[in-house]
This record gives structure tokens, C-alpha cells and sequence, in this order.
């Protein structure tokens, strides 16, 4: 229903695919949709913490009553495999890295917890109902067409239009703290292994490069490759934020074939000129 995305994001593709505009929480379109299809890639959520924070209702209404219709419709239509776009968040704040996918959960927001209750059902509709279904614990995806301007950007495309702006970049806390930035065609190339893989049975990968890096770090690295040498602007940490994340990646490898093709430093390097030529 475009409640986080636009068409224009679609205006390269346009003429390839079936657009429906519709909530993916209407049973009936859901399962019409899904009519003579053998693969479904669930990537639809409302993906922030802080805006779950904010507003808890709307996205488990997205992110969990959303998913468990599509993943009736999925079971009523017979769908040979299920892709479940999944969150790193469910690990919350443990101390441990890398994180593993055998590790206790511990969300720590209500978007956590939403993307978490998705995995479940996953698992559940794959246990009971025989649906093939595979969750994807995505590590802070970034990539072209994130938008910088709403009020919950995610970070990277943040950073990069401030920078190029001249603008100091807002950084929650003392930027000390380290996440696993995955550019997006490592989550493309993630998802249609997932969808050709042999039998996945419900189960749980994480899906990054494996690697961390601080967000004083980006914002240094931000500034060497536009040449530029903008401070940042630090701001209280915000609620539900956790301190570091790093994904071990050898069952995604093991499962479906995964390996990262997008370094960081090469994805940041491709999103700093598109956001250049399309927002600047």
C-alpha cells in the first residue's frame, strides 16, 4: 500500500512486473495474488526501530498480522517456497559475537519482537502445514532508494545526504557502536538462492558480509570518499537501539550457497553516487 515505499522505485522495472496496490494484509488480495505462483519473497514490513517504538500498532498490524495472512494464502495456494524477510534485531543486545543463529533471542524493540513473531510462524506453517519455508535475518541493509528524508532514515543514506550537503550528520550516541552493513544485491543475491535452494524446512540464516564497522568509522569514510570533512552531530541514544551487531554468515553459506558480492566499502561507494546523481 506504498505506507514506506514509492512507485518511482519501480519506474526501471515497470514494464516486467504485475504492480498490485493493495494492503498486504487483505486476505482476499493476498490470495489472489498468489494464484499459480511457485515462489513468495516477503520483503513487505514497516522496518524501524524507532518508528515501532513510536507507534508499535501500526507495525505489528504490518509486520505480524500481514505475515501470518500472506503465509495462509501461501499454504491455501500450495507455494513451493516461502522467503520471509527476517530482522538481525531479534538477537537484541547480547555481548556475544559473531551472532550465530542458534543464540537465545532477545528483542529489544517492538519491531524486534514483530519480525521475531514472523520467523515463528515461518517455522510453524513449515512444521505443521509441510509450507517450505526460510527466514532471512537481514544485517542493516543499505543501499539506492532508501529515503533520507523521513524522520526514521535509516543511517547510511542519512550520513551520505548531510555530508554531501555539508550538513553535520546526526549520530544516536557516542558512535562507538558497530553494526554489519549489507549492501542490498547481497540481499537480492540471498534471496533467489533461498528461493532455488533444496528443501529449507522453516529454517533460520543470517544474511550479511560478516564483517563491523563503527558509525564514527562511516562517517569518516563518508567524508574520504566525497572528499569532504564534515564533524557529526551527536544526539542521546535512542530506545531500542542496540550497541553492536556482527553476523555470523557459514550457515547461510552452507544452506543456500551464500557469499557476499557487494563488499562494504564498494556498496557505500555505489550508494554515495546514487544518492549524488538522483537526491543531491
Amino acid at each position: 500500500n506504498l505506507l514506506t515505499g514509492k512507485k518511482s522505485n519501480l519506474a526501471d522495472i515497470w514494464d516486467k512486473i504485475e504492480f498490485i496496490e493493495a494492503d498486504m494484509g487483505d486476505a482476499q488480495v493476498a490470495c489472489a495474488a498468489m494464484k499459480d505462483i511457485d515462489v513468495v519473497l516477503h520483503q513487505g514490513a514497516v522496518p524501524s526501530v524507532p518508528r515501532s517504538v513510536d507507534d508499535p500498532v501500526t507495525t505489528h498490524q504490518h509486520c505480524v498480522n500481514a505475515t501470518f495472512t500472506l503465509l495462509l494464502a501461501a499454504r491455501d495456494n500450495k507455494i513451493k517456497r516461502f522467503v520471509y524477510a527476517a530482522s538481525s534485531s531479534a538477537y537484541g543486545d547480547s555481548p556475544t559475537m559473531p551472532k550465530v543463529e542458534t543464540m537465545q533471542t532477545n528483542p529489544k524493540s517492538p519491531y524486534a519482537a514483530a519480525k521475531l513473531f514472523g520467523e515463528y510462524y515461518c517455522s510453524v506453517f513449515s512444521q505443521v502445514y509441510g509450507l517450505d519455508t526460510i527466514s532471512l535475518r537481514y544485517f542493516n541493509v543499505f543501499g539506492p532508494y532508501q529515503d533520507p528524508t523521513s524522520q526514521y532514515a535509516a543511517a547510511i543514506p542519512a550520513f551520505v545526504t548531510s555530508i554531501l550537503q555539508d550538513q553535520p550528520p546526526t549520530v544516536y550516541g557516542d558512535g562507538e557502536q558497530s553494526r554489519d552493513f549489507t549492501y542490498i544485491d547481497n540481499i537480492v543475491q540471498a534471496n533467489l538462492l533461498a528461493a532455488r535452494a533444496s528443501k529449507t524446512g522453516g529454517q533460520v540464516v543470517n544474511i550479511a558480509c560478516g564483517q563491523k564497522i563503527t558509525i564514527n568509522a562511516i562517517v569518516q569514510m563518508i567524508n574520504s570518499i566525497v572528499g569532504k570533512s564534515v564533524k557529526p552531530r551527536y544526539a542521546p541514544p535512542r530506545v531500542g537501539d542496540v550497541k553492536h551487531s556482527l553476523a555470523d554468515i557459514q550457515k547461510a553459506k552452507s544452506l543456500i550457497g551464500y557469499e557476499p558480492i557487494v563488499p562494504f566499502k564498494e556498496g557505500l561507494e555505489k550508494a554515495i553516487i546514487w544518492y549524488r546523481e538522483n537526491l543531491i
